[in-house]
């Protein structure tokens, strides 16, 4: 039942943001492991988790074929003290919102033999209850993260305030992809993924340009 649910809703997602091609990252920080292999057996391969003890024991709990053929992305804010717990569980790290927090990282993933893929979280909105670099200080640390040697930036992350209307979530978005083309220019560099969109806005951002959609309670409910 749970699994036929989902199936439904991944694929009415599907055709509202055709013809765009994105990732739908299912959020499941609020449901179980079965209800991951549910959505595993629905089709997807992305799997969104913010709670980071949580997140790891649940993630070793999933039968080996979930485990070892899904993507595992860490969206939530990451303390510098869990950082242990999530390099080499996580393939991707959403949510590096400062200097501080990607040097750990790159040390830890270092101390694995490894390069952590991140993404760059961008609160543009300058929301003060929400993490993620100003456009000013996340030009003033890229080049300092992109020099570590543990760490590789994939992209940009972006969390839009909650209740905002369609015209003031375009300009959002569509300034994301800009500051994103920005830092190419600037750094030349390649940044390809665009972390942005959740259950509420996921049609906007899909137009506005994002490759990563996060979305949990449309999927699961």
């Amino acid at each position: 039942m749970q699994e036929e649910l989902i199936r439904r809703n991944f694929l009415q997602i599907q055709e509202e943001i055709a013809p765009y091609s994105l990732n739908i990252i299912a959020v499941t920080k609020y449901f179980d492991e079965s209800a991951m292999e549910a959505a595993y057996k629905a089709g997807l391969r992305n799997f969104g988790e913010s709670r980071a003890v949580e997140a790891v024991e649940k993630i070793r709990q999933l039968p080996d074929e979930v485990r070892n053929n899904s993507k595992f992305h860490f969206i939530g804010h990451l303390q510098t003290n869990k950082v242990k717990k999530v390099v080499g569980v996580f393939d991707l790290i959403h949510s590096v919102d400062s200097l501080k927090l990607a040097e750990v990282i790159s040390d830890e993933a270092l101390k694995h033999g490894k390069v952590q893929d991140i993404l760059l979280q961008l609160n543009n909105a300058g929301e003060e209850q929400k993490f993620g670099y100003s456009k000013e200080a996340l030009f003033e640390d890229f080049p300092k993260i992109t020099a570590l040697k543990g760490v590789k930036v994939k992209g940009i992350m972006n969390m839009a305030p909650l209740g905002a209307d369609e015209k003031t979530l375009e300009t959002l978005f569509t300034n994301v992809v800009s500051v994103r083309d920005e830092l190419q220019n600037k750094f030349g560099c390649e940044l390809k993924d665009i972390s942005m969109g959740m259950s509420q806005d996921y049609k906007i951002a899909a137009r506005c340009g994002s490759t990563m959609l996060r979305i949990g309670r449309k999927l699961f409910q």
